[in-house]
């Protein structure tokens, strides 16, 4: 993924394979905020089975946007911002989901990815374009992404508007893989890759500037420069047991201006959600969802956080998280206004 952005301003985060920008802090408290809306649960009952969101922003009528979430067990829902069940897509085992807008047959189209588990040997993408009026998933075609089994997904975009995947293999390999739509017939090749020591998860591309975030569940989090000829990671933040705990899982970007914001971090092993400044590495905060008049969470795989107008309920923007162990079993996701958290977390 080249020439997203002008070179990186890496000095700025004075990053290297070893070093710890987080690890360095002193823990603050954790904030406790609650969930202003929740989905339905998925359709699989009394397992492991929400796992990953997605949001697409309808900029026409944001209050009317949507939710993309996957029943790791049983295929793609989605959601309406009310939480009720739009469509249901039964694909099989798909873990991780993610969405871009791209051009196809000169027209704008919203193209949904997710990682395929159905083969647990050989990974596969899965995509599929989002009809926003019906909202309902159009499968295009599942796509080769390497031996070894799916686990993250994410997508990322160039200046240009050029597309490419990530896979996370559950063993440790990170697959960049370049999408074309030439005809308006996807396709799919593998371009570079790297194999991290241990299981990762959890990815997020900051488009802007042309940066993966890649979860080590175990180890901390990893930021590979798209722009780089080399693809090999440098190390972003710490599994340390106080700011983030193991597992690493979900990740995702809250952007402001052409660098700033706010990478946010599921910290499973705690209940709890850890945000970090971009631009600097360093820490910022933490929260976790307690019970209100919603339930909170716990046990969170996958998150998603996009900003901007989303109807009066989110003025500013939203976070959606899964919750691991729902009221009555089966899982869900949670939904809380981005203001509520940018509030809470401001010095």
């Amino acid at each position: 993924m080249k020439n997203i952005v002008s070179p990186l301003l890496l000095g700025s985060l004075a990053l290297s394979a070893c070093a710890t920008p987080s690890a360095t802090v002193t823990s603050a408290p954790t904030l406790k905020l609650t969930a202003d809306a929740e989905t339905v649960p998925v359709g699989t009952v009394n397992r492991d089975a929400a796992d990953d969101p997605a949001i697409w922003r309808n900029a026409a009528d944001p209050a009317n946007s949507l939710i993309i979430g996957t029943d790791k067990r049983a295929g793609l829902y989605v959601y309406g911002l009310d939480g009720s069940k739009k469509s249901f897509l039964p694909e099989g085992e798909l873990n991780n989901v993610d969405l871009r807008e791209v051009m196809s047959d000169a027209e704008r189209t919203v193209l949904v990815g997710a990682s395929v588990r159905n083969d647990r040997a050989n990974a596969h993408i899965g995509l599929y374009r989002l009809d926003p009026e019906s909202a309902e998933l159009t499968p295009l075609g599942k796509y080769p992404a390497g031996p070894g089994e799916a686990y993250g997904f994410c997508f990322g975009q160039d200046s240009g508007g050029e597309i490419f995947a990530y896979m996370i293999e559950k063993s440790g390999f990170v697959r960049e893989i370049t999408l074309s739509f030439d005809g308006g017939t996807p396709g799919a090749t593998i371009t570079r890759e790297h194999k991290l020591a241990t299981q990762p998860e959890g990815c997020v591309v900051d488009d802007r500037t042309g940066r993966l975030y890649v979860g080590e569940e175990n180890s901390g989090i990893w930021l590979f420069d798209l722009n780089a000829d080399n693809f090999a990671p440098q190390r972003f933040a710490n599994v340390n047991g106080r700011e983030l705990v193991a597992d690493v899982e979900g990740l995702a970007l809250a952007p402001t201006g052409d660098t700033g914001g706010y990478l946010v971090a599921s910290s499973q092993g705690d209940n709890a959600y850890v945000l970090y400044d971009l631009t600097t590495g360093a820490y910022v905060n933490r929260f976790r969802l307690v019970d209100g008049a919603i339930d909170g969470t716990s046990e969170t795989d996958g998150i998603e956080v996009s900003l901007g107008d989303f109807g009066p309920a989110y003025p500013e923007g939203l976070m959606v998280m899964q919750d691991g162990a729902n009221e009555g079993g089966t899982q869900n996701f949670k939904l809380v206004s981005w203001s509520k958290i940018k509030a809470a977390i401001a010095p």
